[in-house]
């Protein structure tokens, strides 16, 4: 069924994805910033969460409920430990000690300070002088349209879901990981963290983070969370030390995926 518009979308048209109507501009609309934060605001009444996307991204519409049956630290835990037994050579051998002159060495990555599943990461600080996640969704998606070299390739995309981190599976993104894990962490993650899935296109999906980690230790944690989403980019392209990654991780509010 299709569903009633805001007032003031620009041109567009819906699609069915699945069992779903989506509806998407013509265009990238003039006001994005402005609009798409607009619309994050009136999700909570609408169930319409704004997305940028690219418009010819082929689509594979998964069900969000898949998401209801991951045992987030059971699935993770397992998950880790089959990671750790692959890794564990790379992590314990720190490379060829001479190499070309015309060589760049990639930094030794020690791999994650565990030996075993340490348990989710906890939920980033309340209360204080922090944005909102409306407020962190918006400047992410104003970052976002500022430094994206393909912005101009956007369409804002209105997608009827119960909550953000189901809004990948209702448009059928389908270049990252296995669905079904990813919404677990990305549902996870909107209530740990008030994050919100502000855009997915081609291989990359852009998370704002309103109360992230500020500690160090709890930065480890959430990082291995992110390794485990099976993103490409995350410690491994570039190849970037895990420590190093996760202490990027502290204070941080956006986070982006990718995969190849």
């Amino acid at each position: 069924m299709v569903f009633s518009l805001p007032d003031g979308l620009p041109s567009g048209r819906f699609e069915q994805r699945g069992p779903s109507e989506v509806w998407f501009s013509d265009g990238l609309p003039d006001d994005a910033e402005e609009l798409w934060a607009d619309l994050l605001r009136q999700a909570a009444v609408t169930g319409l969460y704004p997305h940028l996307c690219w418009p010819k991204d082929p689509p594979r519409p998964a069900d969000p409920a898949a998401a209801d049956a991951v045992r987030l630290d059971e699935v993770l835990a397992a998950d880790f430990a089959e990671y750790r037994r692959k890794r564990l050579p790379f992590w314990s051998d720190p490379g060829p000690s001479e190499l070309p002159e015309d060589v760049e060495p990639w930094p030794h990555g020690p791999g994650p300070p565990f030996e075993r599943w340490p348990g989710l990461a906890p939920a980033g600080p309340g209360g204080g002088d922090g944005p909102g996640a409306e407020e962190a969704a918006a400047r992410a998606v104003a970052d976002l349209l500022y430094t994206e070299p393909f912005a101009a390739s956007f369409v804002l995309a209105l997608v009827p879901a119960r909550r953000s981190a189901d809004v990948p599976a209702v448009m059928g993104w389908s270049h990252g990981g296995p669905l079904p894990l990813l919404g677990a962490l990305l549902r996870s993650w909107e209530d740990r963290f008030g994050a919100r899935v502000v855009a997915a296109y081609g291989g990359e999906l852009h998370v704002s983070v309103a109360r992230p980690p500020l500690d160090q230790a709890d930065a480890e944690r959430l990082a291995l969370e992110h390794v485990l989403s099976t993103a490409d980019n995350i410690v491994d392209d570039p190849p970037t030390p895990f420590p190093e990654y996760a202490r990027e991780l502290v204070g941080r509010t956006e986070w982006r995926f990718w995969w190849d």
